[in-house]
């Protein structure tokens, strides 16, 4: 199921690598965001290279909705609550300048280019929107309420930015490859400072990028905590009265519309990877409801990385990994968020510095709500008694995995000054536990699997230790090890694929990867759906 960016669309192809090379920055993934660094840096004058284990915009680029748009939900709120006015006002301010270099670059190469209102609405709640548009005006967003809409349905409440776009992001994205270097099929096996080996040769690089969309190094930064994946769905429809400009509900599992010529995007049905959601079906309902006339041209299905606070993780990969960095964890704004990526990559690699790099540094503090509910996903995960399991593994893999007969993981949480034993769940012959304590103690979660485990038997063990030292900020909470454990998949019926409901990896039913963390293929036996 191809979206409707692949209609017509001029596609280049690349050579796979077969040589030992060497260049100053290595951009690791083929999408928009990989792509937009290879190009900003060499507009500088650095010697790139990109290599891209698939084809170029093969992934989550070729899937989008393609909304350019400073108006990313009700983050703005969401900003100064936790952060403060100063912090979202950069973030605006970075959003804003992204937004002003794609649409002119947009405008000029991209024929699908199209200038448009952008709203964000909600159905029940008048109260959430209008709390954003006091917050949007407070960072220097001049935005207005209203009720009046071109949706279908009636609405309690919409923000409105205007002057904003949407484009074809596969006809953009190969308007800007020439002269780019460029290697499709090339996989990265392993990666070590200043060095990465693929399936093809090896690729010396003072800086490394990855922008894989979910990072594909285990060993730092703790992303399989900091993010899950969503997943969401598409309807392509025509033969009907479409809205001039762009709308998506503050829900995360709400609708989104768009145009595209002749055709309306219709978005939502969405869900975390691995679990239920309302799918291509809920949309097929409401356009049967709303658009009974329409015609169903296409349907597709993306996925994003949702980070703990909502801003993504932009810089430096980790305290520890000085010349690798990291651009992830969009959370489905990766038009402007990819641009907003390549300015401050650019400016760290080439000055050591950005204005903005606060805002998205990736080693902000862990501590939010959103934390919790990772950790309860993984480990139920972890602990479902059923086949087929992910093969979540690193670049490298550690030379004596542990026996999966005991899970430890160490996590560091404030709570009282005493440490406090909760049991929410006993799961069969297996106990879960989660005990947290102040910053004076060291924390835990752990798993007690008693009993024969046969599903378990093949399984990698998982073992994370975070330590935290007395007294000290939240940022220093150090990971010292890290593996990771196959959780058990989920079959998507609609999508006739194995999905995780850990870290978002997806597989084909014979097994082969679609969608990262995961670097392997599932092992290709015989499953029951």
């Amino acid at each position: 199921m191809e979206s409707i960016w692949n209609k017509g669309v001029k596609r280049y192809d690349f050579e796979s690598l077969k040589r030992d090379i060497k260049t100053d920055v290595l951009i690791i993934g083929g999408g928009l965001c990989g792509i937009l660094c290879a190009y900003v840096l060499k507009d500088m004058g650095i010697d790139c290279v990109l290599v891209e284990a698939d084809r170029i915009c093969a992934g989550v680029t070729g899937n989008t909705t393609a909304k350019i748009t400073f108006g990313h939900g009700l983050i703005y709120d969401k900003i100064i609550k936790r952060y403060g006015i100063e912090r979202a006002k950069q973030y605006y301010l970075s959003q804003k300048n992204a937004f002003h270099k794609l649409t002119s670059l947009a405008s000029e190469i991209d024929d699908d280019f199209e200038r448009c209102d952008s709203f964000v609405y909600s159905i029940n709640d008048k109260n959430v929107i209008e709390r954003e548009v006091a917050s949007l005006n407070r960072v220097g967003c001049r935005v207005d309420f209203c009720k009046d809409t071109e949706l279908p349905f009636g609405v309690a409440g919409a923000v409105r930015i205007e002057n904003q776009a949407s484009f074809n992001p596969l006809k953009f994205a190969f308007s800007i490859l020439k002269g780019l270097k460029i290697y499709e099929k090339t996989k990265v096996l392993e990666l070590k400072p200043h060095m990465a080996t693929t399936d093809g040769g090896k690729i010396s690089a003072d800086k490394i990028i990855v922008a894989t969309h979910f990072p594909i190094i285990n060993k730092h930064g703790g992303y399989f905590l900091k993010m899950y994946q969503h997943r969401s769905y598409v309807l392509a429809l025509e033969n009907l009265e479409k809205p001039k400009n762009m709308y998506v509900d503050e829900d995360m599992t709400g609708l989104s519309f768009r145009s595209l010529g002749k055709y309306l995007l219709l978005g939502g049905g969405s869900h975390r990877t691995g679990a239920k959601g309302g799918g291509w079906a809920q949309l097929e309902r409401f356009a049967d409801k709303y658009y009974p006339k329409a015609k169903k041209v296409t349907r597709w299905a993306t996925q994003d990385c949702m980070t703990l606070d909502g801003i993504p993780y932009i810089g430096q990969y980790s305290k520890s990994t000085p010349d690798f960095y990291v651009a992830t964890g969009f959370n489905k704004w990766g038009m402007t968020s990819s641009m907003v990526s390549a300015m401050i990559l650019s400016d760290l690699i080439c000055t050591g510095k950005s204005e903005f790099s606060d805002v998205y540094s990736p080693s902000r503090s862990i501590f939010h709500p959103q934390l919790v509910l990772n950790i309860f996903e993984s480990a139920k995960g972890l602990l479902k008694p059923t086949t087929p399991r992910c093969p979540h593994k690193q670049l490298r893999q550690h030379p004596n995995p542990p026996k999966p007969s005991k899970i430890a993981v160490f996590l560091c949480c404030r709570s009282q000054n005493t440490p406090v034993l909760l049991r929410p769940s006993a799961l069969k012959k297996r106990q879960f536990y989660l005990v947290l304590g102040s910053v004076n103690f060291r924390c835990s979660v752990f798993a007690s699997m008693r009993g024969k485990n046969t599903a378990n038997a093949d399984a990698f063990a998982s073992i994370l230790t975070m330590q935290w030292r007395k007294n000290t900020h939240p940022k220093r909470v150090r990971i010292l090890t890290q593996l990771l454990m196959g959780c058990a998949l989920e079959y998507n019926k609609e999508e006739h694929s194995w999905d995780c409901p850990c870290h978002g990896s997806r597989f084909e039913e014979n097994g082969n990867l679609i969608n990262n963390p995961a670097t392997d293929d599932m092992k290709r036996d015989k499953h029951k759906k």
